[in-house]
């Protein structure tokens, strides 16, 4: 009988036939065998629901799921309710897998008895990531409940990302990723984040994040100011059941707000006033807080501190260059 623990590995497609060879490719080869692969086609039109069906018929781990398109959350939910491993992972469908991925998050979560285990990323725009040599191990850190959310949401090492970390898959009873919404990932993070007791972090590259053009983080779009819809419902949440943590939910807000102010800049074929308008009226109420919050990041008060030289001066400051960060 295999100890080893049955790890799904969850693989959401939408017309990606250019890169899902290579993502496949490197979940199949990973050293860690005792996966179940599933695969999610969300009603791609370029022939990637077609390749998920020739993967399927060479390796008996994948399971290929085909359904009308829902977007990123829907795929991922269906997948929820159908793994049976007692881990899970996420994985985009255009990025890859260091080789020792799973066996390395497996064995992190393992020794540290923790519910969450983090990995590094590799950022790449070539055709794969060049992984450090030198990062055969790296440095590991324990975090309890209280300072896994703390650093989230503060943004001080852990982020809110699904991918490049493993799953106690008993953590996703009950907790879905949201339908039709950006940032889904940022929606579910506290309510998983409550049900941990640890969460571990090493600081080895075990992922390869692809960096295209196209891609959401890349364009501004106006569902990208579902973060800040996600972000305010959070800070009223806390602020009625749990407010410990909304100093560091506020934190996270006004970067949402300064994202979105900056971000929606670039687009000026749409009406988006009303949107800026809210970001900096948000910007406004929150700085006085956050600029007294010791724990609050130093590219944030640096915002902070040239919002008091009007919303002009603090776009024109800081929106050249601008680029977001996953």
């Amino acid at each position: 009988m295999n100890k080893e623990p049955l790890i799904s590995v969850i693989v959401p497609v939408y017309n990606v036939a250019d890169f899902l060879d290579q993502c496949l490719d490197s979940i199949v080869n990973q050293t860690y065998r005792n996966l179940e692969i599933l695969v999610v086609d969300d009603g791609s039109t370029d022939g990637s629901g077609d390749l998920c069906d020739q993967w399927a018929q060479r390796d008996s781990r994948i399971r290929v799921f085909h359904q009308p398109n829902g977007g990123l959350s829907a795929a991922r939910n269906t997948a929820l309710d159908e793994m049976q491993g007692e881990l899970v992972m996420m994985v985009d469908s255009d990025d890859l897998l260091h080789p020792d991925s799973t066996t390395a998050l497996q064995q992190l979560l393992a020794r540290h008895q923790a519910d969450i285990a983090v990995g590094g990323y590799v950022p790449f725009t070539g055709s794969e990531p060049v992984w450090p040599a030198s990062a055969a191990d790296g440095p590991e850190r324990d975090y309890d409940q209280r300072q896994a959310l703390l650093t989230v949401l503060y943004q001080q090492g852990l982020t809110h990302s699904a991918w490049g970390r493993i799953y106690k898959a008993e953590l996703f009873d009950g907790i879905r990723y949201p339908v039709g919404r950006y940032y889904e990932d940022f929606a579910i993070i506290y309510p998983l984040l409550k049900k941990c007791q640890r969460v571990v972090k090493v600081d080895r590259p075990l992922y390869g994040y692809r960096q295209r053009e196209n891609s959401i983080l890349d364009k501004f779009s106006p569902k990208r100011a579902d973060v800040i819809k996600i972000g305010e419902e959070l800070e009223q949440y806390t602020l009625a059941h749990d407010s410990q943590y909304t100093d560091a939910v506020r934190s996270r807000l006004l970067s949402a707000y300064f994202n979105i102010l900056l971000l929606s800049q670039q687009d000026r074929s749409s009406d988006l006033r009303q949107l800026q308008d809210h970001c900096w009226q948000g910007i406004k109420r929150l700085r006085g807080k956050c600029l007294m919050d010791s724990n609050v990041r130093r590219k944030n008060k640096l915002g902070i501190i040239a919002s008091f030289m009007g919303r002009r001066f603090l776009c024109n400051l800081l929106g050249r260059n601008y680029r977001p960060k996953p």
